[in-house]
């Protein structure tokens, strides 16, 4: 479908501006809901505005990948969006609280690769054999959108809204792994408040980076040696408030922790 008559940089300075300013309405007064093309076009504009600022990209994210956090938004498909050095948080560290807008928190299962890959034929064989090691991870999630009132097109605008992540301390190998059946637990201060499994992720997680390598792959853009993948999330997302502490396990590959410091 054809976007409407509205510039993307336009679109993509109003991003940006709601990042210090407060969540902006959806882009739909400008943007159609299923034009991903310009969705991602927008997401380009500011990434390449923010690397031009000094910013250095050292992954990608994957959205959307679990069924729940679909039907939680209201949406049928994957997307991606680039992770950027200054978002990543140390495990057990903090996270100022005015540094977010709306976050939510999601248990993931984190990648780094050891070769560089740009296949558009990949598949979770060919992605294992460029994977280094695996970790337990928690992507927080945050809408530059009011209300989190986004379609598929906003949130792959709002770079797959993406904004910070931990990765756990204990990296393991693939071998001896069972990233499909592992179970996964997310508790907020000392309470559950998500559960999933590794098959929440597009059926395995190693299915979810195919599907990332295949896609960017197509765009001419491949993934390098040390690059950083957030598979996606392998069970519902999680509102937080400021002071909340963030533990999630996931089995076989230990525990991942961060405190939303209340700095407001």
């Amino acid at each position: 479908m054809d976007s409407m008559n509205s510039d993307p940089a336009e679109l993509a300075a109003r991003l940006r501006h709601a990042y210090r300013h407060g969540a902006t309405a959806p882009l739909r007064d400008g943007l159609d809901p299923t034009d991903s093309e310009t969705a991602y076009a927008i997401q380009t504009i500011n990434t390449e505005h923010w690397v031009a600022e000094g910013r250095r990209i050292i992954g990608r994210k994957i959205g959307l990948t679990a069924e729940a956090v679909q039907k939680q938004l209201g949406v049928d498909q994957p997307d991606w969006g680039v992770l950027f050095d200054d978002t990543l948080i140390a495990d057990g560290g903090e996270l100022a609280a005015s540094r977010t807008l709306q976050p939510k928190a999601e248990a993931e299962i984190a990648l780094i690769l050891k070769h560089d890959i740009k296949d558009p034929d990949a598949t979770a064989q060919t992605v294992a054999a460029a994977v280094d090691t695996a970790m337990a991870a928690i992507e927080v999630v945050d809408s530059r959108i009011a209300d989190w009132k986004i379609t598929f097109a906003d949130t792959v605008a709002d770079n797959g809204s993406s904004a910070f992540f931990v990765l756990g301390s204990v990296r393991k190998p693939l071998a001896g792994l069972d990233l499909r059946t592992c179970g996964m637990a997310m508790e907020i201060n000392g309470k559950l408040a998500s559960l999933g499994a590794g098959v929440a992720c597009l059926g395995h997680p190693l299915n979810a980076a195919a599907w990332l390598v295949r896609t960017l792959a197509k765009r001419g853009v491949g993934l390098k040696a040390g690059d950083i993948l957030m598979t996606g999330a392998l069970g519902p997302m999680v509102a937080l408030n400021p002071g909340d502490r963030v533990v999630s396990e996931i089995g076989g590959l230990g525990s991942v922790s961060f405190t939303l410091k209340d700095d407001r």
